[in-house]
């Protein structure tokens, strides 16, 4: 039996692309690829609903994370960014590469993916398409099932392992298409759309600028910037307010050994990271910015409590002044 290696990121159309496939017989293997910018479900979990989508079709599913070397990635693309942050022909290409030593560990005969041509404007063009599969080594071996007829046929099409007269020609952004073939499939529950990026989100996008253009970020660097109010200081200090309760236990398990905390000393309040160089100075705004966010904000002087993270090294007190709305409007990472 012929065996195609399937993308299945957890979205509608790599689920609908699958299942074109099996329709021709064609047993598959999933693989899914997570990273520290996934963002598919409320919670994140692109994993999960791969893994649930897998689970629904009958097929295996193998899990890989890229964060490593997709962070790298971030930092210096080939390619270049989309509109915000997202470097989308250099992830295709990274995937795939890893998708195609995959295919030969199982003898696969060929890698489908779920993309439609037109639908995103960076890496599901045509002249995009043919980069990705040159540069990851798989020229001919990408079937894309629900734009097949849009493009050139496949290896595998020519070698008649794949019915090309019963692949689709879907194009564009209109998911009108994608939603009949589910009904036609009896896919009900839609999983979440690909592309569920952190990197196309335009506040994320910011402070993952910010980091790049002041420090080599680390994942947990990345993963700081998912939580809180951002705030930078100067070039060498960030300071980092919690916007809710459930956000200080994040900020507290990720705050690193040199970092800061603070707290209000007689309020509930955020939980504040201070990263970086820091001195007395520093610390008095961030005691302020503190303030700022919490319930005490238009009281005239409050007292913060400031220690060192990951240290037993006793913790002080300091009180500070309220602090003008514009300054702190000025140092909030927005663009």
């Amino acid at each position: 039996m012929t065996k195609a290696l399937a993308l299945l990121s957890g979205g509608l159309d790599s689920t609908l692309a699958i299942r074109v496939i099996q329709e021709q017989g064609i047993e598959v293997i999933a693989l899914n690829f997570v990273t520290v910018f996934c963002l598919c479900t409320s919670k994140g979990s692109c994993k999960l609903e791969a893994v649930k989508v897998s689970e629904k079709l009958g097929i295996p599913i193998k899990v890989i994370n890229t964060t490593k070397s997709f962070l790298e990635i971030v930092k210096k693309p080939k390619h270049g960014y989309g509109k915000n942050m997202n470097p989308c022909i250099d992830c295709r290409i990274n995937i795939f590469r890893a998708a195609g030593e995959y295919m030969k560990e199982i003898e696969a005969s060929f890698l489908i993916t779920g993309e439609v041509l037109g639908q995103r404007p960076m890496s599901q063009r045509k002249e995009a398409m043919k980069t990705i599969d040159k540069e990851a080594g798989l020229t001919g071996l990408v079937l894309r099932p629900l734009c097949a007829q849009h493009l050139e046929p496949t290896i595998p099409e020519k070698n008649g392992l794949v019915d090309r007269d019963k692949l689709l020609q879907i194009k564009g952004r209109s998911r009108k298409d994608q939603i009949q073939l589910a009904d036609i499939f009896q896919i009900t529950d839609y999983p979440c759309a690909s592309g569920g990026c952190l990197l196309t989100d335009p506040e994320f996008a910011n402070r993952m600028k910010d980091s790049l253009d002041h420090e080599n970020p680390v994942v947990n660097d990345v993963n700081l910037l998912k939580v809180g109010r951002h705030f930078r200081i100067d070039d060498k200090t960030k300071v980092v307010v919690s916007r809710q309760e459930d956000e200080n236990l994040t900020i507290q398990n990720l705050a690193k050994e040199d970092d800061y905390l603070l707290q209000l000393k007689d309020f509930p309040g955020p939980l504040t990271l201070v990263r970086g160089e820091v001195n007395d100075e520093k610390l008095k705004l961030a005691a302020q910015l503190t303030a700022r966010s919490s319930k005490a904000k238009d009281l005239e002087n409050v007292e913060v409590v400031i220690s060192k993270a990951k240290q037993t090294s006793p913790q002080h007190i300091l009180q500070v002044p309220r602090i003008a709305p514009h300054i702190a409007d000025e140092l909030m990472i927005r663009k």
